[in-house]
């Protein structure tokens, strides 16, 4: 069995988009609600920062010239750490209910994101999200009709884009043109049933493992690139919210999660809100800064 501890006790209510930042061997994620904030910890001093931000946060990306690129719930917004500035890059221009939500830069640079629709769970057709690609300062609708964007994960080499369905509970594959960044050959690659609760952040490792968080489940879900189920990894708590590989090897699994009161299939032995560390035996691949 898996050895799952807690790495460090955030408290987080949402915690999501835990990035492992190989300059300088710190961890980062953002909790994105009560209180809207950024974190960085550092597993070598024990030392944690946290930025508070103005609104609800669905997720950042490290930038190729330093800084961030922070998705707030109305916009993409470049942030300095040092300072605390955020300067609005380019507003979402989605109604009110619809927030801006997980987003990753895949293996050329290229910043996606998609935004969660507010009206679901209560409006099960609710479906106002897109998943966006970054066009210089324009954010592009590239799938449209979505709920609630989970899933987002690419491939090691870079041709294979993965997202979720929210609700249909399954996760989608896409052909991904490198240079263009263009998708094609819309796929199911992975179906949740009944009962194996829902499908929300992953990420991948550098076999090609998609690593999806099992969120009311209280599991880890690696999946081969070809989307037969590998393992299955049983968590102490109930909520994971997303995986990500850190570690100066790349090989400790992080794994954020969420104290929403979510029904649940299984009794927790330990409680939602920490980040949680565990050894699965992959490594993980390097993230790449979003570039221009």
């Amino acid at each position: 069995m898996t050895d799952v501890t807690v790495a460090f006790d955030a408290g987080n209510y949402l915690g999501e988009t835990p990035i492992w930042s190989s300059d300088d061997q710190a961890l980062w994620w953002v909790n994105c609600e009560n209180p809207p904030g950024l974190h960085r910890w550092s597993p070598s001093t024990g030392a944690h920062r946290k930025w508070d931000m103005p609104r609800r946060v669905g997720g950042f990306v490290p930038k190729a010239g330093g800084g961030l690129l922070v998705a707030l719930a109305d916009g993409l917004y470049d942030f300095d750490p040092g300072s605390g500035a955020l300067d609005l890059r380019v507003a979402s221009g989605l109604p009110e209910h619809v927030k801006l939500h997980e987003c990753h830069c895949d293996r050329q640079g290229r910043f996606w994101i998609g935004a969660y629709d507010h009206h679901f769970p209560a409006d099960r057709e609710a479906r106002g999200g897109s998943y966006f690609r970054l066009d210089g300062d324009t954010l592009t609708p590239v799938i449209e009709g979505v709920a609630v964007a989970n899933g987002l994960a690419f491939s090691p080499d870079g041709q294979t884009m993965y997202c979720a369905e929210s609700r249909t509970n399954s996760i989608h594959a896409y052909d991904l043109d490198p240079a263009s960044g263009e998708l094609s050959n819309q796929r199911v690659f992975l179906q949740l049933q009944d009962g194996e609760g829902f499908a929300d952040g992953a990420t991948v490792d550098a076999e090609g493992g998609y690593w999806l968080a099992n969120v009311a489940a209280g599991r880890l879900r690696r999946y081969l690139p070809d989307g037969t189920l590998d393992r299955i990894i049983e968590l102490p708590f109930t909520n994971p919210t997303k995986p990500a590989f850190g570690g100066s090897n790349l090989n400790t699994l992080y794994v954020t999660s969420t104290q929403l009161e979510i029904p649940a299939t299984k009794e927790a032995s330990a409680p939602n809100g920490p980040i949680y560390q565990l050894q699965p035996g992959e490594s993980g691949v390097p993230e790449v800064p979003l570039r221009g």
